[in-house]
Protein backbone atom coordinates (compact mmCIF):
# COMPACT_ATOMS: atom_id res chain seq x y z
CA UNK A 1 0.00 0.00 0.00
CA UNK A 2 1.36 3.27 -1.17
CA UNK A 3 -0.03 6.43 -1.33
CA UNK A 4 1.38 10.13 -2.32
CA UNK A 5 4.86 11.38 -0.92
CA UNK A 6 4.60 7.86 0.87
CA UNK A 7 5.99 5.67 -1.53
CA UNK A 8 9.00 4.91 0.22
CA UNK A 9 7.49 3.10 2.88
CA UNK A 10 4.92 -0.17 3.51
CA UNK A 11 2.79 -0.71 6.49
CA UNK A 12 3.33 -4.34 7.52
CA UNK A 13 3.15 -6.39 10.47
CA UNK A 14 5.91 -6.53 13.05
CA UNK A 15 6.83 -9.60 14.86
CA UNK A 16 6.28 -8.70 18.58
CA UNK A 17 4.74 -4.80 17.76
CA UNK A 18 1.52 -5.02 15.27
CA UNK A 19 2.06 -2.42 12.71
CA UNK A 20 5.14 -1.12 11.12
CA UNK A 21 6.43 0.39 8.46
CA UNK A 22 9.27 -0.98 6.41
CA UNK A 23 11.11 0.92 3.67
CA UNK A 24 10.47 -0.30 -0.26
CA UNK A 25 13.78 1.18 -1.42
CA UNK A 26 17.51 1.12 0.15
CA UNK A 27 18.26 4.50 2.35
CA UNK A 28 21.72 6.02 2.97
CA UNK A 29 22.35 8.55 6.28
CA UNK A 30 21.12 11.84 5.84
CA UNK A 31 18.11 10.85 2.91
CA UNK A 32 15.04 11.81 3.98
CA UNK A 33 12.36 9.05 3.73
CA UNK A 34 9.27 11.31 4.29
CA UNK A 35 8.26 14.25 5.04
CA UNK A 36 4.65 14.58 6.72
CA UNK A 37 2.65 17.61 8.02
CA UNK A 38 0.77 17.82 10.70
CA UNK A 39 -3.07 16.08 10.88
CA UNK A 40 -3.47 18.93 13.51
CA UNK A 41 -1.71 20.22 15.92
CA UNK A 42 -1.71 23.03 18.68
CA UNK A 43 1.02 25.24 20.51
CA UNK A 44 1.40 24.50 24.38
CA UNK A 45 -0.34 26.64 27.07
CA UNK A 46 2.66 28.33 28.07
CA UNK A 47 3.45 29.69 25.07
CA UNK A 48 0.28 30.73 23.48
CA UNK A 49 1.25 34.25 23.17
CA UNK A 50 4.90 33.97 21.86
CA UNK A 51 4.68 31.58 19.43
CA UNK A 52 2.77 31.24 16.17
CA UNK A 53 0.10 28.93 15.62
CA UNK A 54 0.76 27.96 11.77
CA UNK A 55 4.25 27.76 11.68
CA UNK A 56 5.23 27.29 15.23
CA UNK A 57 8.13 29.61 14.78
CA UNK A 58 8.98 31.95 18.25
CA UNK A 59 8.92 35.31 17.74
CA UNK A 60 8.57 38.34 19.83
CA UNK A 61 5.53 40.35 17.93
CA UNK A 62 2.94 38.43 16.67
CA UNK A 63 -0.79 39.47 15.54
CA UNK A 64 -3.67 38.26 17.52
CA UNK A 65 -6.83 36.93 16.18
CA UNK A 66 -9.62 40.13 16.00
CA UNK A 67 -12.26 37.48 16.99
CA UNK A 68 -11.80 35.44 19.97
CA UNK A 69 -8.49 37.12 20.81
CA UNK A 70 -6.45 34.00 21.67
CA UNK A 71 -4.80 32.57 18.18
CA UNK A 72 -1.54 34.27 17.51
CA UNK A 73 0.18 34.51 14.03
CA UNK A 74 3.30 35.74 12.49
CA UNK A 75 1.42 37.70 9.98
CA UNK A 76 -1.58 37.67 7.46
CA UNK A 77 -0.19 35.02 5.96
CA UNK A 78 0.02 32.55 8.43
CA UNK A 79 -3.57 33.74 9.50
CA UNK A 80 -5.01 32.81 5.99
CA UNK A 81 -3.18 29.42 6.61
CA UNK A 82 -4.66 28.77 9.54
CA UNK A 83 -8.27 29.85 9.05
CA UNK A 84 -9.76 26.47 8.27
CA UNK A 85 -8.52 24.71 11.51
CA UNK A 86 -8.90 27.64 13.93
CA UNK A 87 -12.69 28.92 12.36
CA UNK A 88 -14.44 26.30 14.24
CA UNK A 89 -12.15 26.95 17.43
CA UNK A 90 -11.90 30.27 17.25
CA UNK A 91 -15.90 30.31 17.65
CA UNK A 92 -16.12 27.92 19.91
CA UNK A 93 -13.79 30.19 22.78
CA UNK A 94 -15.92 32.66 22.27
CA UNK A 95 -19.33 31.05 23.10
CA UNK A 96 -17.00 28.71 26.27
CA UNK A 97 -15.81 32.04 27.35
CA UNK A 98 -12.22 30.84 28.03
CA UNK A 99 -9.62 28.91 26.31
CA UNK A 100 -8.91 24.99 27.15
CA UNK A 101 -5.90 23.20 28.14
CA UNK A 102 -3.59 22.04 24.95
CA UNK A 103 -4.89 18.18 25.22
CA UNK A 104 -8.19 19.11 24.49
CA UNK A 105 -7.44 22.24 21.71
CA UNK A 106 -5.61 19.40 20.21
CA UNK A 107 -8.88 16.56 20.66
CA UNK A 108 -10.77 19.14 19.73
CA UNK A 109 -8.92 20.16 16.68
CA UNK A 110 -8.54 16.26 15.68
CA UNK A 111 -12.69 16.06 15.60
CA UNK A 112 -13.07 18.85 13.93
CA UNK A 113 -11.20 17.61 10.60
CA UNK A 114 -12.84 14.24 11.27
CA UNK A 115 -16.36 16.10 10.67
CA UNK A 116 -14.86 18.12 7.62
CA UNK A 117 -12.77 14.57 6.08
CA UNK A 118 -14.83 12.05 6.94
CA UNK A 119 -13.01 9.26 9.75
CA UNK A 120 -11.25 7.35 6.91
CA UNK A 121 -8.36 7.77 5.59
CA UNK A 122 -6.96 11.50 4.60
CA UNK A 123 -4.77 12.11 1.76
CA UNK A 124 -1.38 11.02 2.24
CA UNK A 125 -2.14 8.94 5.30
CA UNK A 126 -1.46 5.41 5.75
CA UNK A 127 -3.46 4.85 8.46
CA UNK A 128 -6.97 6.65 9.62
CA UNK A 129 -6.12 8.87 12.68
CA UNK A 130 -8.48 6.92 14.96
CA UNK A 131 -7.06 3.87 14.40
CA UNK A 132 -3.56 4.84 15.85
CA UNK A 133 -2.83 2.68 19.14
CA UNK A 134 -4.94 4.64 22.17
CA UNK A 135 -4.18 2.65 25.14
CA UNK A 136 -7.24 3.58 27.06
CA UNK A 137 -7.78 0.18 28.39
CA UNK A 138 -4.21 0.47 29.93
CA UNK A 139 -4.47 3.97 31.96
CA UNK A 140 -3.94 3.49 35.42
CA UNK A 141 -6.43 5.37 37.89
CA UNK A 142 -4.62 8.38 38.25
CA UNK A 143 -4.45 8.64 34.06
CA UNK A 144 -8.34 7.76 33.99
CA UNK A 145 -9.20 10.13 36.39
CA UNK A 146 -7.35 13.01 34.36
CA UNK A 147 -8.87 11.73 31.37
CA UNK A 148 -12.39 11.82 32.74
CA UNK A 149 -11.95 15.44 33.55
CA UNK A 150 -10.30 16.36 30.30
CA UNK A 151 -13.48 14.82 28.57
CA UNK A 152 -16.09 16.82 30.79
CA UNK A 153 -14.24 19.36 29.88
CA UNK A 154 -14.42 19.02 26.38
CA UNK A 155 -18.07 18.02 26.16
CA UNK A 156 -18.58 21.62 27.47
CA UNK A 157 -16.00 23.07 25.15
CA UNK A 158 -17.64 21.24 21.92
CA UNK A 159 -20.17 23.25 20.20
CA UNK A 160 -23.59 21.99 20.26
CA UNK A 161 -24.13 22.66 16.24
CA UNK A 162 -20.74 20.41 15.37
CA UNK A 163 -21.28 16.78 14.65
CA UNK A 164 -21.83 15.32 18.23
CA UNK A 165 -19.47 12.20 18.86
CA UNK A 166 -19.79 9.45 21.44
CA UNK A 167 -18.09 9.08 24.60
CA UNK A 168 -15.73 6.05 23.73
CA UNK A 169 -14.41 7.62 20.43
CA UNK A 170 -13.62 11.17 22.35
CA UNK A 171 -11.81 9.15 25.15
CA UNK A 172 -10.03 7.26 22.29
CA UNK A 173 -9.16 10.65 20.62
CA UNK A 174 -7.24 11.85 23.69
CA UNK A 175 -5.99 8.30 24.26
CA UNK A 176 -4.39 8.56 20.18
CA UNK A 177 -3.00 12.05 21.77
CA UNK A 178 -1.72 10.64 24.83
CA UNK A 179 0.47 8.23 22.62
CA UNK A 180 0.74 9.88 19.43
CA UNK A 181 1.26 13.26 20.21
CA UNK A 182 5.05 14.51 18.70
CA UNK A 183 6.73 17.28 20.43
CA UNK A 184 6.98 20.28 17.69
CA UNK A 185 10.08 22.78 18.47
CA UNK A 186 10.83 25.89 17.22
CA UNK A 187 12.10 27.10 14.52
CA UNK A 188 16.14 26.41 15.77
CA UNK A 189 15.33 23.00 17.13
CA UNK A 190 16.06 24.19 21.04
CA UNK A 191 13.05 24.63 22.73
CA UNK A 192 9.51 22.57 22.39
CA UNK A 193 6.76 24.98 21.61
CA UNK A 194 4.01 22.66 20.73
CA UNK A 195 2.21 18.91 20.04
CA UNK A 196 0.76 17.52 16.80
CA UNK A 197 -0.04 14.29 15.41
CA UNK A 198 1.41 12.67 12.34
CA UNK A 199 -0.77 9.70 11.53
CA UNK A 200 2.87 8.14 9.44
CA UNK A 201 4.86 8.49 12.14
CA UNK A 202 2.46 7.25 14.56
CA UNK A 203 3.25 3.60 12.58
CA UNK A 204 7.07 3.68 13.29
CA UNK A 205 8.20 1.61 15.99
CA UNK A 206 10.66 2.32 18.65
CA UNK A 207 14.17 1.01 18.92
CA UNK A 208 16.50 2.35 21.55
CA UNK A 209 19.59 1.91 18.70
CA UNK A 210 17.06 3.08 16.21
CA UNK A 211 18.26 3.46 12.05
CA UNK A 212 16.07 6.69 11.78
CA UNK A 213 15.50 10.14 13.38
CA UNK A 214 12.56 12.72 13.31
CA UNK A 215 13.28 16.52 12.88
CA UNK A 216 10.47 18.98 12.65
CA UNK A 217 11.40 21.64 10.19
CA UNK A 218 9.80 24.46 8.03
CA UNK A 219 6.50 23.38 9.29
CA UNK A 220 6.73 19.09 8.70
CA UNK A 221 8.24 16.48 10.27
CA UNK A 222 11.13 14.54 8.19
CA UNK A 223 12.01 10.80 9.23
CA UNK A 224 16.06 10.91 8.26
CA UNK A 225 18.03 7.43 8.07
CA UNK A 226 20.89 7.61 10.26
CA UNK A 227 22.75 4.81 8.21
CA UNK A 228 22.74 2.28 5.27
CA UNK A 229 18.65 1.22 5.88
CA UNK A 230 18.12 -2.19 3.33
CA UNK A 231 14.95 -2.68 1.49
CA UNK A 232 12.52 -4.22 3.19
CA UNK A 233 14.29 -3.68 6.38
CA UNK A 234 11.78 -1.63 9.45
CA UNK A 235 12.20 1.52 10.10
CA UNK A 236 12.81 2.46 13.50
CA UNK A 237 12.63 5.92 15.94
CA UNK A 238 14.03 6.27 19.95
CA UNK A 239 10.59 7.38 21.58
CA UNK A 240 13.22 8.08 24.44
CA UNK A 241 16.76 9.17 25.12
CA UNK A 242 19.08 6.32 24.91
CA UNK A 243 21.02 7.64 27.77
CA UNK A 244 20.30 5.39 30.72
CA UNK A 245 20.83 1.79 31.43
CA UNK A 246 18.11 -0.96 30.00
CA UNK A 247 15.99 -1.70 32.76
CA UNK A 248 15.43 2.09 33.15
CA UNK A 249 14.73 2.44 29.57
CA UNK A 250 12.30 -0.65 29.87
CA UNK A 251 10.63 1.02 32.93
CA UNK A 252 9.89 4.33 31.16
CA UNK A 253 8.64 2.90 27.77
CA UNK A 254 6.14 0.39 29.29
CA UNK A 255 5.19 3.19 31.62
CA UNK A 256 4.67 5.87 28.95
CA UNK A 257 3.63 3.61 25.90
CA UNK A 258 2.90 0.27 27.56
CA UNK A 259 4.86 -2.22 25.51
CA UNK A 260 8.11 -4.01 26.27
CA UNK A 261 11.11 -3.36 24.72
CA UNK A 262 12.39 -6.02 23.21
CA UNK A 263 15.09 -4.61 20.71
CA UNK A 264 18.11 -5.63 21.10
CA UNK A 265 20.15 -3.21 23.00
CA UNK A 266 17.18 -3.94 26.19
CA UNK A 267 17.85 -7.86 25.57
CA UNK A 268 21.20 -7.99 25.93
CA UNK A 269 22.23 -4.64 28.14
CA UNK A 270 24.45 -3.57 25.64
CA UNK A 271 26.72 -0.72 27.37
CA UNK A 272 24.73 -0.85 31.12
CA UNK A 273 28.50 -1.76 31.72
CA UNK A 274 29.40 1.39 30.76
CA UNK A 275 26.43 3.29 32.32
CA UNK A 276 27.14 1.80 35.26
CA UNK A 277 31.33 2.16 34.81
CA UNK A 278 33.70 1.91 37.89
CA UNK A 279 37.13 2.27 37.95
CA UNK A 280 39.52 -0.30 37.06
CA UNK A 281 42.60 0.34 38.95
CA UNK A 282 41.94 0.31 41.83
CA UNK A 283 38.25 -1.31 41.47
CA UNK A 284 36.23 -0.30 44.25
CA UNK A 285 34.06 -2.34 46.49
CA UNK A 286 30.65 -3.21 45.74
CA UNK A 287 29.46 -1.18 48.88
CA UNK A 288 31.31 2.04 48.07
CA UNK A 289 29.78 2.02 45.14
CA UNK A 290 26.07 1.95 45.87
CA UNK A 291 26.90 4.12 48.18
CA UNK A 292 28.17 6.73 45.81
CA UNK A 293 24.88 6.09 43.23
CA UNK A 294 22.82 7.01 46.31
CA UNK A 295 24.90 10.34 47.44
CA UNK A 296 24.96 11.43 43.73
CA UNK A 297 20.90 10.36 43.52
CA UNK A 298 20.42 12.81 46.54
CA UNK A 299 22.83 15.30 44.94
CA UNK A 300 21.01 15.08 41.42
CA UNK A 301 17.52 15.66 43.45
CA UNK A 302 19.45 18.98 45.67
CA UNK A 303 21.01 19.97 41.92
CA UNK A 304 17.58 20.24 40.50
CA UNK A 305 15.95 22.13 43.66
CA UNK A 306 18.51 24.75 43.34
CA UNK A 307 18.34 25.18 39.41
CA UNK A 308 14.56 25.72 40.07
CA UNK A 309 15.05 28.25 42.27
CA UNK A 310 18.01 30.16 40.09
CA UNK A 311 20.48 29.69 42.83
CA UNK A 312 23.20 28.53 39.80
CA UNK A 313 26.32 28.95 42.05
CA UNK A 314 24.68 26.86 44.29
CA UNK A 315 24.09 24.00 41.62
CA UNK A 316 28.21 24.72 40.52
CA UNK A 317 28.75 23.88 44.19
CA UNK A 318 26.65 21.04 44.38
CA UNK A 319 27.88 19.49 41.25
CA UNK A 320 31.60 20.13 42.01
CA UNK A 321 32.13 18.69 44.99
CA UNK A 322 29.59 15.43 44.16
CA UNK A 323 32.06 15.02 40.97
CA UNK A 324 34.95 15.06 43.33
CA UNK A 325 33.46 12.36 45.47
CA UNK A 326 33.13 10.65 42.28
CA UNK A 327 36.35 9.81 40.96
CA UNK A 328 38.00 7.51 42.61
CA UNK A 329 35.01 5.35 42.24
CA UNK A 330 32.42 5.73 38.86
CA UNK A 331 34.24 5.67 35.72
CA UNK A 332 34.21 9.48 32.66
CA UNK A 333 30.94 6.81 31.23
CA UNK A 334 28.77 6.40 34.27
CA UNK A 335 25.73 7.90 34.24
CA UNK A 336 25.50 9.76 37.54
CA UNK A 337 29.13 11.58 35.96
CA UNK A 338 27.57 12.38 32.92
CA UNK A 339 24.43 13.66 34.45
CA UNK A 340 26.62 16.12 36.77
CA UNK A 341 28.64 17.18 34.03
CA UNK A 342 26.27 18.17 31.08
CA UNK A 343 24.81 20.74 34.61
CA UNK A 344 27.79 22.00 35.13
CA UNK A 345 29.01 23.04 32.14
CA UNK A 346 25.63 24.07 31.08
CA UNK A 347 25.84 26.45 34.07
CA UNK A 348 29.20 27.64 34.47
CA UNK A 349 28.49 28.52 30.45
CA UNK A 350 25.64 30.06 31.63
CA UNK A 351 27.71 32.16 34.19
CA UNK A 352 30.43 32.90 31.72
CA UNK A 353 32.74 30.57 33.48
CA UNK A 354 34.39 29.49 30.02
CA UNK A 355 37.48 28.47 31.67
CA UNK A 356 35.98 25.81 34.07
CA UNK A 357 33.03 25.01 31.78
CA UNK A 358 35.40 23.69 29.05
CA UNK A 359 37.00 21.56 30.89
CA UNK A 360 33.75 19.29 32.25
CA UNK A 361 32.46 19.99 28.64
CA UNK A 362 35.36 18.14 27.06
CA UNK A 363 34.70 15.39 29.71
CA UNK A 364 31.28 14.91 28.89
CA UNK A 365 31.85 15.24 25.20
CA UNK A 366 34.43 11.93 25.50
CA UNK A 367 31.91 10.05 27.83
CA UNK A 368 29.18 10.60 25.38
CA UNK A 369 30.51 9.16 22.40
CA UNK A 370 31.57 5.94 23.79
CA UNK A 371 27.80 5.89 24.31
CA UNK A 372 25.00 7.53 21.64
CA UNK A 373 24.95 6.14 18.25
CA UNK A 374 27.64 8.10 16.09
CA UNK A 375 24.67 10.12 14.46
CA UNK A 376 22.34 10.99 17.37
CA UNK A 377 20.76 14.40 17.01
CA UNK A 378 21.20 14.74 21.23
CA UNK A 379 24.78 13.71 20.90
CA UNK A 380 25.32 16.26 17.75
CA UNK A 381 23.52 19.16 19.57
CA UNK A 382 25.63 18.55 23.24
CA UNK A 383 28.82 18.42 20.77
CA UNK A 384 27.70 21.59 19.40
CA UNK A 385 27.12 22.90 22.86
CA UNK A 386 30.71 21.79 24.12
CA UNK A 387 32.24 23.27 20.91
CA UNK A 388 30.81 26.82 21.61
CA UNK A 389 31.87 26.78 25.14
CA UNK A 390 35.66 25.53 24.21
CA UNK A 391 35.44 28.71 21.59
CA UNK A 392 34.26 30.84 24.36
CA UNK A 393 37.43 29.82 26.43
CA UNK A 394 39.78 30.51 23.72
CA UNK A 395 40.58 26.96 23.14
CA UNK A 396 40.27 27.37 19.28
CA UNK A 397 41.48 24.06 18.24
CA UNK A 398 39.19 22.17 20.25
CA UNK A 399 36.46 24.34 19.77
CA UNK A 400 36.66 24.23 15.72
CA UNK A 401 37.15 20.33 16.10
CA UNK A 402 34.10 19.69 17.94
CA UNK A 403 31.88 22.34 15.76
CA UNK A 404 33.15 20.44 12.86
CA UNK A 405 32.07 17.35 14.26
CA UNK A 406 29.02 18.86 14.96
CA UNK A 407 28.00 20.06 12.16
CA UNK A 408 28.66 16.46 10.65
CA UNK A 409 25.91 14.78 12.90
CA UNK A 410 23.63 17.20 12.29
CA UNK A 411 24.16 17.10 8.26
CA UNK A 412 22.48 14.04 8.55
CA UNK A 413 19.94 14.07 12.03
CA UNK A 414 18.58 17.65 10.70
CA UNK A 415 19.89 18.17 6.86
CA UNK A 416 21.49 21.12 5.75
CA UNK A 417 18.28 23.58 5.50
CA UNK A 418 17.62 23.03 9.28
CA UNK A 419 18.19 26.82 10.97
CA UNK A 420 20.59 24.95 13.66
CA UNK A 421 22.55 23.68 10.71
CA UNK A 422 22.92 26.24 9.18
CA UNK A 423 23.88 28.87 12.29
CA UNK A 424 26.33 26.10 12.65
CA UNK A 425 27.90 26.29 9.13
CA UNK A 426 28.26 29.91 9.78
CA UNK A 427 30.13 28.78 13.19
CA UNK A 428 32.20 26.47 11.85
CA UNK A 429 33.54 29.02 9.10
CA UNK A 430 34.26 32.08 11.50
CA UNK A 431 36.07 29.01 13.96
CA UNK A 432 38.33 28.02 10.89
CA UNK A 433 39.38 31.63 9.47
CA UNK A 434 40.22 32.26 13.64
CA UNK A 435 42.20 28.90 13.64
CA UNK A 436 44.22 30.12 10.72
CA UNK A 437 45.27 33.13 12.24
CA UNK A 438 45.87 31.44 15.70
CA UNK A 439 48.21 28.70 13.59
CA UNK A 440 49.94 31.97 11.49
CA UNK A 441 50.56 34.30 14.92
CA UNK A 442 49.18 33.31 18.21
CA UNK A 443 50.07 36.41 19.59
CA UNK A 444 48.39 38.22 17.30
CA UNK A 445 45.53 35.78 17.24
CA UNK A 446 44.58 36.69 21.33
CA UNK A 447 44.90 40.48 21.05
CA UNK A 448 42.65 40.23 18.36
CA UNK A 449 40.23 38.72 20.19
CA UNK A 450 40.59 40.32 23.21
CA UNK A 451 39.75 43.80 21.48
CA UNK A 452 37.11 41.94 19.19
CA UNK A 453 35.48 40.42 22.59
CA UNK A 454 35.79 44.08 24.19
CA UNK A 455 34.52 45.45 21.75
CA UNK A 456 31.02 43.77 21.32
CA UNK A 457 29.68 41.42 24.19
CA UNK A 458 29.94 37.54 23.76
CA UNK A 459 26.85 36.08 22.74
CA UNK A 460 25.41 34.25 26.54
CA UNK A 461 24.68 31.00 26.68
CA UNK A 462 20.67 31.21 27.41
CA UNK A 463 19.44 30.61 31.04
CA UNK A 464 19.69 26.90 31.86
CA UNK A 465 16.08 25.52 31.83
CA UNK A 466 15.05 22.76 34.01
CA UNK A 467 13.63 21.35 31.40
CA UNK A 468 15.24 18.62 29.41
CA UNK A 469 15.78 18.93 25.96
CA UNK A 470 12.82 18.54 23.93
CA UNK A 471 11.56 14.84 24.15
CA UNK A 472 10.74 12.87 20.66
CA UNK A 473 6.86 12.34 21.96
CA UNK A 474 5.01 14.39 23.87
CA UNK A 475 3.89 12.68 27.48
CA UNK A 476 2.72 13.52 30.62
CA UNK A 477 4.88 12.45 32.81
Amino acid sequence: MTIGGMENVEVFTSEGKGRGLKATKEFWAADVIFAERAYSAVVFDSLVNVVCHTCFKRQEKLHRCGQCKFAHYCDRTCQKDAWQNHKNECSAIKRYGKVPNENIRLAARVMWRVEREGGGLTEGCLVPVDDLQSHVEHFEEEALKELRGDVDTFLQYWPPQSQQFSMQYISRIFGVINCNGFTLSDQRGLQAVGVGIFPNLGLVNHDCWPNCTVIFNNGKIELRALGKISEGEELTVSYIDFLNVSEERKKQLKKQYYFDCTCEHCQKGLKDDLFLGVKDDPKPSQEVVKEMIQFSKDTLENIDKARSEGLYHEVVKLCRECLQKQEPVFADTNIYTLRLLSTVSEVLSYLQAFEEASHYARRMVDGYMKLYHPNNAQLGMAIMRAGLTNWHAGNIEVGHGMICKAYAILLVTHGPSHPITKDLEAMRMQTEMELRMFRQNEFMYHKMREAALNNQPMQVMAEPSNEPAPALFHKKQ
